[in-house]
């Protein structure tokens, strides 16, 4: 037998760093995802702002989160016409493009019991750009059924980097960080673990007007403040029992200053600030594996913290008796797995099979994720 028709999907991820939107071209005919193309592109420096001010409430916020979501849309379709033109394919041999949106509110479970999460896309607008079928609001069906929505990449984590007799984590960090635990026995948990490159991302922007901390250079350069650092570390968030989930709704700049006062380092050099933020992710992400993956025999780190070499020194120190790995690796580019990932659930969604784990984010079941429209 010859070797399976390809199948076609492209993922697009915009995640709460705001830095940019992450594309894959993917064939999922066979067992294992196979990225062909990869490409991305950078958020309008308005959009990024917009993006940002509607994580809270403001004036006329339902006209402008329309108008944020068309452009998001239009900044995606530049993305899956860069990945086509790389592949040298049309429109019509993608089964589906997976996208995701961008977070803007996070509240499973809240307010009415239900809760809500809201990720603000125009996949309508997508549809109509590219020609393409879009798969879009991956997560509130989650919700719906009782869940936390989040995190959905446990699932795509056992597909990519499950181990037949071993267990293995896999920790993303993106703006938030979460993790996956792939047991030996074939179970998959995972849950949101805290902030990930959020409030650097955010601290060092303020204080260099550069959008993120390359290598976290900046970071070495500064001291562990630790009366801030206990402070933070005393968020009830970081003690809660998974499953669990968080956002901007929590890890926002105003947390990060009401610490500051806090801890008498209002007036701190911002150098110790961001080591600090550094130690906290890393602190945090460490004592998550370290309480519920006694067991494994490999960290897999991905997504953009990945490219932190300062934080992924910091966890190969915290958890020195595991083997610490990038996911460049084992197969998927770190800053393109949860793209990928978003290329799968639509797939998923496509022949109509589950895309959560009810473990993983505590809905009653398991569920088909996505809305669809058609090209």
């Amino acid at each position: 037998m010859g070797a399976p028709t390809a199948r076609w999907f492209i993922g697009l991820m915009s995640g709460t760093s705001l830095d940019g939107v992450d594309g894959v071209l993917a064939d999922l005919s066979e067992e294992k995802c196979r990225i062909a193309h990869t490409a991305s592109a950078p958020l309008a420096p308005e959009l990024k702002a917009e993006l940002l001010a509607l994580n809270h409430s403001g004036s006329n916020e339902l006209h402008r989160a329309q108008l944020a979501a068309n452009a998001l849309a239009r900044t995606y379709a530049a993305v899956v016409q860069r990945l086509l033109a790389q592949a040298g394919l049309q429109a019509r041999a993608i089964e589906a493009i997976g996208a995701h949106g961008q977070t803007v509110r996070h509240q499973p479970q809240a307010c009415d019991g239900t809760g809500y999460t809201l990720q603000l896309n125009s996949p309508a607008l997508l549809a109509e750009l590219t020609g393409i079928t879009v798969v879009a609001d991956l997560r509130s069906r989650d919700v719906a059924a009782g869940g936390q929505g989040a995190p959905l990449v446990p699932a795509f984590h056992r597909h990519a980097f499950g181990q037949p007799g071993q267990t293995v984590a896999v920790l993303n960090i993106g703006g938030m960080a979460n993790l996956s635990i792939l047991a030996a026995g074939g179970a998959t948990t995972g849950w949101d673990c805290g902030p990930g490159n959020v409030l650097m991302d955010g601290w060092c922007q303020a204080h260099t007007g550069h959008p993120y901390d390359a290598e976290g250079r900046w970071a070495r350069t500064g001291q562990v403040l630790p009366a801030l650092l206990r402070g933070l570390l005393a968020e009830p968030f970081f003690a809660r029992q998974p499953p669990k989930s968080t956002g901007r709704d929590l890890f926002h700049p105003q947390w990060l200053t009401a610490g500051l006062q806090a801890s008498g380092a209002a007036n701190a050099r911002p150098e110790d600030v961001q080591a600090t933020l550094l130690e906290l992710t890393a602190r945090t992400c460490a004592a998550d594996v370290q309480r519920h993956a006694a067991g494994a025999a490999m960290l897999i780190v991905c997504g953009g913290g990945a490219r932190n070499t300062a934080l992924l020194q910091r966890l190969r120190t915290l958890l020195s008796s595991l083997r610490v790995d990038v996911s460049d690796g084992h197969g998927l580019p770190a800053q393109q797995v949860e793209a990928a990932a978003f290329a799968w659930l639509a797939q998923r969604c496509i022949d109509g099979l589950p895309g959560n784990l009810p473990a993983v984010t505590g809905a009653r079941g398991p569920r088909v994720l996505g809305a669809i429209y058609p090209a």
